[in-house]
C-alpha cells in the first residue's frame, strides 16, 4: 500500500493528464473508470452514456434512428451535463435526470445505431474534447483511445471473455427489475460486438499503444488496482 506522500507525488505527475479506457460492452468500463477517476482525484467522463443519452432523446422524440441528419443537429444541440453526487455519475438531459433510463433494454438495443452515424459521432466527439480541455481525467468509451484521445497520455483497453461480460450485463439489469437470461445477454452482447467492430465511423478497435487488462476474473477492485499498478510503472 503506497503511502500518503507516494500518493501525492504521484498525482502530482498525473495533474493535467488523460487517461482513456476503451474495450467492448461488459469489460467493466464504466465502474473501473469512475472508481480510478474517484481514487486519482480526476473528472470522470462517460462518453457511453452520451451515446445512451442521444439515444433516449430520439425515442422519446419519436426520431427516426436512420435520420442521421436529424440526429447530429440533436448531438450537437442537446443540452447535457454530468454531475457526481453520491459517488454517482447522473446524466441530465435539460434538467431531467436520465442516469437510470439511459441503461434500459430500449436504449442499449439501439444506442449502437444511432452511434454509428457519422453525424453524430462528429458532434459527440468535439463535445468530449471540449469537456477534457483541461485535462486530468479519465475517459471511458468504445473509441477514446483511437478516435476521441489519440493522444492521451496512458491507454487502456479492457477486455474480458464472452460469457463473463454477459453474467455482469444480467446482473445489471437485475438490479433494474429487467428479467433476462445470461444466453440472451451473451446473443446480444456478441451482437453488438460486430456491430461496433465492423462500423464505418469509429469502429471498436484496439490502439496499437494501448495496455490491455484482461478483466474476465477480476473483481472490480482489482481491475482499479492493477491499472493504477499499470499508472505507476508507466508515469515515473
Amino acid at each position: 500500500m503506497p503511502t500518503m506522500s507516494e500518493s501525492v507525488l504521484h498525482l502530482a505527475r498525473l495533474k493535467g493528464k488523460i487517461i482513456a479506457i476503451d474495450g467492448p460492452a461488459g469489460s467493466g468500463k464504466s465502474t473501473t473508470s469512475r472508481m480510478l477517476a474517484a481514487r486519482l482525484g480526476y473528472t470522470y467522463l462517460d462518453t457511453g452514456a452520451m451515446y445512451r443519452a442521444i439515444t433516449w432523446f430520439a425515442l422519446k422524440a419519436k426520431i427516426e434512428l436512420s435520420d442521421a441528419d436529424k440526429l447530429g443537429e440533436v448531438a450537437q444541440k442537446m443540452p447535457l451535463e454530468f454531475k457526481t453526487e453520491d459517488e454517482v455519475n447522473r446524466v441530465l438531459v435539460g434538467e431531467h435526470d436520465v442516469t437510470s433510463e439511459i441503461r434500459s433494454v430500449e436504449v442499449t438495443k439501439h444506442v449502437s445505431e444511432v452511434s454509428a452515424h457519422k453525424t453524430v459521432r462528429e458532434a459527440m466527439v468535439a463535445r468530449q474534447r471540449q469537456m477534457a480541455r483541461n485535462g486530468s481525467i479519465v475517459a471511458e468509451g468504445r473509441d477514446t483511445t483511437t478516435v476521441v484521445f489519440p493522444r492521451a497520455d496512458i491507454k487502456i483497453y479492457l477486455d474480458a471473455d464472452t460469457r463473463t461480460r454477459a453474467r455482469r450485463r444480467l446482473l445489471d439489469l437485475s438490479h433494474m427489475g429487467v428479467s433476462t437470461t445470461v444466453e440472451e445477454q451473451e446473443a446480444d452482447i456478441i451482437r453488438r460486438d460486430k456491430y461496433d467492430s465492423g462500423r464505418a465511423h469509429s469502429p471498436l478497435t484496439k490502439a496499437k499503444d494501448a495496455y490491455t487488462v484482461d478483466t474476465s476474473n477480476l473483481t472490480i477492485e482489482g481491475q482499479v488496482d492493477q491499472i493504477i499498478a499499470l499508472i505507476r510503472s508507466v508515469i515515473k
